[in-house]
């Protein structure tokens, strides 16, 4: 009778958790009938908000009211939907820069404004209340920058609530005492799983709410649908997840928040393969969070084990953009090999509306516990230094793609304008563009020096590295220079 009873309770959980994975493919499958397609970039602003919310303030079911101000006196409102007992509380972008999951909180108030998925939504607007506090942190959102105003990091000002916009938090969560909290953020795309090549995508945390970093039921119910969440992120990015480091830290909200009671969940938007924009990762946010919700709502986080959240590798930080490893490279006359790890580093420009890239040598020598999103072996290939092209052009605009291609065959990676344009910052074809007057430094590979060079085979130039963008030089003159995310070389003056 013992085992009748055992199998019973298994195919209740197992059904359970199928609905659940029936729901998340449901979710990801239809995701564009829900995107807000009015937040498509990363940079977003306070003012791209308002419309959505004025629009949600019309829709039956829907609450915004505004629940504080930012220093520059931007608004900050609370979205709230459902009429059940359990409080569940998402805020987003406390840090200006992070705004991957504001975007994804509009995917979500566009679904639950929907007329699809009435038993789903039925079942988390019955058990739960939402509440979604998105753009914490707009002045910093409007700079894309990290702090706000102030200069503080507002999520290490849980204790002092010296900003206006820590004690709107503050206020709110204590007003709905939530049962559950979302902290959403982005994370360096540098971060990868625990020695894996694989980007973490995704991170989590149940953060600790004491220095011994005990295990209550509060903690525990965050950790089960950590648990949760990471399931379904490996169905679509399988190995690109990682869980972040549970120290103790007494200024943090989320270490905070935990202490006061809500179970709290930290998700950390990382990096993923050709997705600049995050786009991607905003669908992952999407469908993750929704099927947490929802799980939530039908109370079946309980049945998921402890040892489930343990099993997620640790955060590193051990990612390139691109990595080239055993290339040979001579000096002073002697001949050494080199591994060379690049990042492409974002430059805003005025506005904080779009960027460039202005592109390091991070680190070199022996990378072997390091990995890249794109890895090239050049132990055939000599690292030589790339040249200012025996020309002067009038109009940078007369380059042509096969133009640059034969360029860079030849062993150019400079050439000079009598013109450049005062506003331009970045040129756009992969080729310096330098002034008439502009000298060349030596050339060396080395720490903090723009990635730019030649990848020599047997006497022939075979590729380029161009402000840290590797381009195919062998492909003969069918060759398409924009056959990869390339964006921009330099412009020296």
């Amino acid at each position: 009778m013992k085992s009748k009873i055992l199998i019973l309770v298994l195919a209740i959980s197992i059904t359970g958790w199928m609905s659940a994975q029936d729901i998340t493919s449901s979710l990801y499958e239809t995701y564009e009938t829900y995107k807000e397609s009015s937040l498509d970039k990363r940079r977003i602003k306070h003012h791209q908000l308002q419309p959505l919310l004025n629009s949600l303030k019309n829709t039956d079911g829907f609450t915004v009211r505004q629940v504080g101000s930012s220093i520059e006196g931007r608004s900050l409102s609370l979205i709230s939907i459902g009429s059940g007992d359990t409080d569940v509380f998402l805020w987003s972008q406390m840090h200006g820069n992070e705004p991957t999951a504001t975007q994804a909180i509009f995917d979500i108030c566009n679904f639950l404004k929907s007329e699809d998925f009435v038993t789903e939504k039925e079942a988390i607007l019955s058990n739960l209340t939402v509440h979604f506090l998105p753009m914490l942190n707009p002045d910093g959102a409007e700079r894309f920058q990290r702090r706000n105003l102030l200069g503080v990091d507002i999520n290490r000002d849980a204790l002092r609530l010296q900003s206006p916009e820590s004690q709107t938090l503050k206020r709110v969560r204590d007003s709905l005492d939530a049962d559950f909290g979302f902290n959403l953020h982005d994370q360096s795309t540098f971060y990868n799983a625990e020695r894996t090549e694989k980007p973490a995508t995704i991170s989590y945390l149940a953060p600790a709410y004491n220095y011994e970093k005990e295990i209550n039921e509060v903690r525990a119910n965050a950790m089960k649908v950590i648990a949760f969440m990471n399931n379904i992120i490996q169905k679509y990015a399988p190995g690109q997840v990682g869980k972040y480091n549970d120290d103790f830290e007494p200024r943090a909200f989320g270490d905070n928040i935990q202490k006061w009671g809500t179970s709290t969940i930290l998700i950390e938007s990382g990096g993923y393969p050709n997705d600049i924009e995050k786009q991607e990762i905003r669908k992952l946010n999407y469908v993750s969070i929704l099927s947490a919700i929802y799980t939530i709502a039908n109370g079946k986080h309980e049945e998921i084990p402890l040892e489930d959240y343990e099993k997620i590798p640790e955060n590193d930080r051990k990612l390139f953009d691109i990595k080239i490893v055993n290339a040979n490279y001579e000096l002073l006359g002697k001949k050494y090999v080199l591994d060379i790890g690049m990042n492409r580093l974002e430059v805003d420009h005025e506005g904080n509306n779009d960027f460039w890239y202005s592109s390091r040598i991070i680190d070199q020598g022996d990378l072997s516990t390091y990995y890249g999103y794109e890895t090239f072996d050049a132990s055939e290939y000599t690292v030589k230094a790339g040249k200012a092209a025996p020309m002067l052009l009038s109009d940078p605009g007369q380059l042509t793609e096969k133009k640059v291609i034969e360029l860079l065959r030849d062993g150019y990676t400079y050439v000079r304008s009598s013109k450049i344009p005062e506003e331009w910052l970045n040129f756009k074809m992969p080729i310096h563009l330098i002034s008439k007057s502009y000298e060349l430094s030596d050339f060396s590979i080395e720490v903090g020096a723009n990635p730019t060079f030649i990848l020599e085979k047997n006497g022939v130039n075979e590729y380029a590295v161009i402000n840290g963008f590797l381009i195919d030089l062998s492909k003969g003159n069918n060759a398409t220079i924009f056959n990869f995310a390339f964006k921009n070389a330099m412009i020296y003056r």
